[in-house]
């Protein structure tokens, strides 16, 4: 080689690592109370530091230290904790029809009321048109607009004449979707199998259906449905609204129960024993039920909600397994604040919330490696919050910011600054 062809290639190759460098992203959270996980003692006066979407450390104020250029986050008075999964949502609200064709900043506006402005970056939604959702993820994906990690279930598997009357659909806002019907094992395998090769995330079942006429899944459909995702190492969710589809879902191997069952009254220790032997995963959805009620004397919905509050209290008593979700999709009261005060009813510590919205659902959902944590080496994924949810759980929905990927995609406070 040369020496005119060895200077043009080292000038190449000196842009090409300018070009690198100047791409190069870094974010700093600066001064806040890090609770890297809910077991850790928390981290006073801390620094996240995150460089292209992946926390690269985190340590105290004087240990870390914060490259010129960077982009920070003055958190003084604030804490910081990983990034909140709601693993019980609906995209299936009639504003989120025609994904494709929803403007960017009215689809990201819906995305941060429903969502973000919570603290979710990963949420899992648990039955919706899939193609719809699908669009709504890649246009997320592609940088087009702000918003959360989403997993789908698609659309739900229910038993035949299970479908609620288009007139309920319309009075509680939902697209009208149809869903696929499966009357046993064979035709369950092949509806999950559709699905999945559709590229969903999960299978979701209706164990029991939610809206009259009431019908229970037979147990040879919900075992077919199983069986075909487990097969392809995914998890299946079940909607039960009773004892019979309770009892079903758990005999047929699901994975994660999306509901408490107060309709079954208290949860006695032959329920609690068999919940525990299925390794079952519980998504309490409690403020679901005074949202359902909301129109009935108080005394009813009080009574009511009481009573999945109570199964709740005995599933931590057997030190049962907890994931973090709403429905909200279905519910279009989307603050969390309610949430997290009747789990704290039910005996959950702040720790045990925290859980619930971090390390649990990253585990049962296979993303331990990369997320539920604050921890060098795991993504960018965060939240940034007013109070001190250890002090009062009320704090868990104050967000000032959610980060993605070390990417703000919710801030209730002025923008961040360069050094």
């Amino acid at each position: 080689m040369d020496a005119r062809r060895a200077l043009l290639l080292l000038a190449t190759l000196l842009a090409s690592a300018s070009v690198a460098f100047a791409q190069t992203r870094t974010l700093a959270l600066v001064g806040g109370t890090i609770y890297a996980d809910p077991v850790t003692p928390p981290l006073r006066n801390g620094v996240v530091l995150i460089r292209d979407g992946t926390i690269v450390a985190v340590g105290t104020r004087g240990a870390v230290q914060i490259p010129n250029g960077a982009e920070t986050i003055e958190c003084n008075g604030l804490t910081i904790t990983a990034g909140f999964w709601n693993s019980h949502v609906h995209f299936t609200e009639r504003k989120w029809a025609n994904a494709a064709r929803i403007d960017a900043r009215e689809l990201a506006a819906q995305l941060q009321a429903m969502l973000t402005r919570y603290g979710f970056t990963s949420v899992f939604d648990t039955g919706s048109m899939w193609e719809n959702t699908k669009r709504i993820r890649d246009r997320v994906e592609s940088g087009e607009l702000a918003g959360p990690r989403i997993r789908s279930t698609g659309e739900i598997l229910e038993p035949p004449g299970g479908a609620p009357p288009d007139l309920v659909l319309d009075i509680t806002g939902a697209m009208r979707v149809k869903l696929p019907e499966v009357a046993g094992e064979s035709d369950a395998r092949a509806a999950a199998r559709a699905l999945l090769d559709a590229g969903v995330d999960g299978i979701k079942l209706y164990a029991q259906t939610w809206a009259p006429p009431i019908v229970v899944m037979k147990p040879e459909a919900v075992r077919g449905a199983v069986d075909e995702a487990h097969r392809r190492g995914k998890l299946v969710f079940a909607h039960p609204s009773n004892r019979d589809g309770l009892l079903n879902a758990v005999r047929g191997g699901v994975d994660v129960l999306v509901h408490t069952t107060p309709q079954m009254g208290p949860w006695n220790d032959a329920v609690l024993d068999e919940l525990i032997a299925a390794r079952i995963t519980l998504i309490p959805t409690l403020k679901l039920w005074r949202y359902e009620l909301r129109h009935d004397r108080e005394s009813i919905r009080d009574g009511f909600a009481a009573v999945g509050v109570g199964q709740l209290r005995a599933w931590r008593d057997r030190h049962g397994s907890v994931i973090f979700g709403t429905d909200v999709g279905y519910m279009n009261d989307y603050d969390p604040t309610e949430e997290y005060v009747l789990m704290a009813q039910a005996g959950l510590t702040s720790a045990d919330i925290l859980a619930s919205l971090t390390t649990a659902p990253a585990g049962r959902l296979g993303a331990a490696s990369r997320a539920g944590r604050v921890a060098t080496g795991l993504d960018g994924d965060i939240v940034v919050l007013a109070g001190d949810p250890m002090a009062d759980v009320r704090a868990f929905a104050a967000v000032r910011y959610a980060i993605r990927g070390g990417r703000v995609i919710y801030a209730a406070s002025p923008p961040l600054r360069a050094r």
